[in-house]
């Protein structure tokens, strides 16, 4: 009994962290889209996609958010088997974010004037969404893959859903885009930042997860801000457009 609750007291700080850490995730995504999604009907002056897509999406990737703060209270709560016949559903789930968000970047760049409020050519910043979208499929297929290895599994989780906050963050009020990888794409790579701590504090060492996934993440902004300028990039986009038709 008592190493028992010996062992559910030495739990309780790693669950706090994942809790804050999940809320923190959730508070940059929402504050970003409170305007144009969430709070819509209160800042009908703000730019917001008038395309019907996008509120489907939001809706999809708002479904996300719900499970990943459900199933860090079912952990915290101690509800394991619950947690574990819920997460069933991300195979589903995953998929179709992906879906909605590449088909969504494929509807803004072609778009006449483009992603909104973006001073970029919207066939270069389409690999903005796509490499997003394309790490949050690698990282959350990953967590799925290794589900029954709960210290694997949770910092996957956290980085597929760090991968998603660019997006919430680059809608910031106070969030200007400035630079190359944009200020957003810094901005969401701070988020590591508690990982490694964490780490550091409860094992003594980066975890490898933190440390490889963390490093892919970091490098994926200037990787893809190279990328989109190529004549290679920019073939494809165009092609990749197309497909939505004439």
């Amino acid at each position: 009994m008592a190493t028992t609750l010996a062992a559910g007291r030495a739990a309780n700080p790693e669950r706090r962290f994942y809790q804050a850490m999940i809320l923190v995730i959730l508070a940059c995504i929402v504050l970003g889209f409170s305007r144009s999604f969430f709070l819509r009907p209160l800042f009908l002056g703000v730019h917001a996609p008038t395309e019907a897509w996008f509120y489907f999406h939001g809706a999809i990737f708002t479904l996300w958010l719900a499970l990943l703060f459900t199933q860090a209270s079912l952990i915290g709560n101690n509800n394991v088997a619950l947690h574990q016949r819920l997460g069933v559903t991300a195979f589903g789930l995953v998929p179709l974010m992906i879906f909605m968000g590449l088909v969504g970047a494929l509807i803004a760049a072609r778009r006449p004037g483009g992603f909104i409020d973006i001073p970029v050519p919207p066939l270069q910043f389409m690999i903005v969404p796509f490499a997003d979208m394309l790490w949050f499929g690698v990282l959350a297929g990953l967590a799925l893959t290794y589900r029954r290895e709960p210290q694997v599994h949770k910092r996957l989780i956290l980085l597929a859903s760090i991968a998603l906050t660019e997006a919430g963050i680059a809608r910031w009020p106070f969030e200007p885009y400035i630079s190359s990888p944009p200020l957003a794409f810094w901005t969401k790579t701070l988020l590591l930042l508690p990982m490694v701590g964490w780490d550091l504090y409860s094992r003594k060492r980066v975890h490898p997860v933190t440390l490889w996934g963390g490093l892919f993440l970091i490098s994926e902004g200037p990787v893809r801000d190279y990328i989109s300028q190529t004549a290679l990039w920019l073939a494809f986009a165009k092609w990749a457009t197309g497909l939505l038709g004439p």
